[in-house]
């Protein structure tokens, strides 16, 4: 099944703000990884963020972090933060369950 995926305004604002040696391998991982199959939990890719209402997963790429939720036929982005940044977005902003 395709996935549509859906950007929220603040993960648009986080994509841009990227350097452009970083864009292009998030944008090949969101389409990658999150097409066709953003629940395929891996040990090294793909997370699921136990106790976590929102965002339900985390996906890696590089030192790069794309929260999203996933929903029946889209997944949507919530945010793409540095690593050094991941703590702090999801005590900010993650609805713990």
């Amino acid at each position: 099944m395709r996935f549509e995926i859906i950007l929220a305004p603040e993960a648009i604002e986080d994509f841009s703000a990227l350097k452009a040696n970083l864009r292009s391998p998030v944008r090949d991982a969101l389409e990658t990884h999150l097409r066709h199959e953003p629940m395929k939990t891996s040990r090294s890719r793909i997370k699921r963020l136990r106790g976590m209402a929102r965002p339900q997963y985390r996906l890696r790429v590089g030192e790069i972090r794309v929260f999203y939720d996933v929903s029946a036929e889209s997944v949507e982005v919530l945010a793409i933060v540095p690593k050094s940044e991941a703590a702090i977005w999801l005590e900010q902003f993650g609805k713990p369950e």
